[in-house]
């Protein structure tokens, strides 16, 4: 079955494919037969209840530098299409918010993925706390006397920006820090929202996994080692990826927490696991598919497409 599928994501001309999950999306959707439909998030815009976009018509190619081919701009009632891709990247904010709000209004008639109110109900550094058996001891908060407790309690810890993303201002505070007063000040007028303070994991070094489920199901994972002298996995942050399997606690973490992915429409997670322990759950623009399948692994591109149709199918 054909479908239209709208994407709302950052300027499309401008990403590197070779690791961008929302193209190898794209790529198997148009592989499909489904026709694709551009816009940017500045393009959404709602009237009374009636969403719209302005789109164009999207082809796109694996060849970098030509990998996109846009049409001529139209204006279309989202209502009218039976797919938007929420891909747009983070940071979460309250332009990101209000595209949930917009999106709220055609899901499931149209189906968003992923599901736009439980993408903002579900906010990765927050969302995770509803586990806190699978977590390191983590704390929520810009008090300072807390995280001295906290500190005093734990020893070192990890100190980053609640709705931070791709790594960064994520710090290691150790036991005896003389930077700690210099970087709770940064952190105080930086940042307005709290922040997430967790117990520091030394084995960070052998590595952070993103694995992916599909549905509330694992599919793939890669392990993210940290470059020399850097705590950060991030592979935009310089961290080296490596195929991986998953371990019988990594399975316990993902069987926890798939039926409830699951039940909140939340298609496509990533969820990255250090030592066996939980510490995020991406919901908003989760990454990895590419990276997976250039490592040996299976092209997740093809399952998520499954689930969606799945859904669709579901629901006709």
């Amino acid at each position: 079955m054909a479908l239209t599928v709208a994407v709302q994501m950052d300027p499309i001309q401008a990403i590197r494919i070779a690791g961008d999950t929302t193209f190898a999306l794209l790529l198997e959707a148009q592989a499909r037969g489904h026709d694709l439909l551009f816009y940017t998030p500045d393009r959404l815009s709602m009237q009374g209840q009636v969403v719209t976009a302005r789109v164009e018509p999207l082809r796109v190619q694996d060849v970098e530098g030509a990998h996109a081919t846009l049409g001529a701009v139209e204006r279309v009632d989202l209502a009218d299409v039976d797919v938007v891709l929420m891909r747009q990247d983070p940071p979460f904010d309250m332009a990101y918010i209000t595209a949930t709000h917009m999106l709220e209004r055609i899901h499931p008639r149209t189906l968003v993925v992923n599901n736009p109110a439980e993408v903002r109900n579900a906010p990765e550094k927050l969302f995770v706390l509803d586990f806190p058996q699978l977590m390191p001891p983590t704390l929520i908060t810009r008090d300072k006397a807390e995280i001295e407790a906290f500190r005093a309690e734990h020893g070192a810890i990890v100190m980053k920006p609640l709705h931070g993303h791709g790594g960064a201002a994520v710090f290691r505070v150790l036991p005896e820090d003389a930077n700690f007063g210099s970087m709770f000040d940064l952190f105080s007028v930086t940042f307005r929202e709290p922040w997430v303070v967790q117990r520091f994991l030394p084995k960070i070094t052998e590595g952070d996994k993103r694995i992916i489920l599909v549905d509330g199901e694992p599919m793939g994972a890669i392990n993210r080692v940290p470059a020399l002298n850097d705590i950060r996995s991030n592979m935009v942050r310089g961290g080296a990826a490596s195929p991986s399997d998953l371990t019988k606690r990594e399975r316990e973490i993902c069987a926890t927490i798939g039926p409830e992915l699951k039940r909140r429409g939340l298609i496509l997670v990533g969820i990255d696991v250090i030592d066996g322990n939980l510490t995020e759950i991406n919901v908003t623009s989760p990454t990895g598919i590419r990276a997976i399948k250039r490592l040996g692994g299976p092209d997740l591109a093809v399952s998520v497409w499954d689930a969606i149709e799945g859904r669709i199918a579901a629901l006709a």
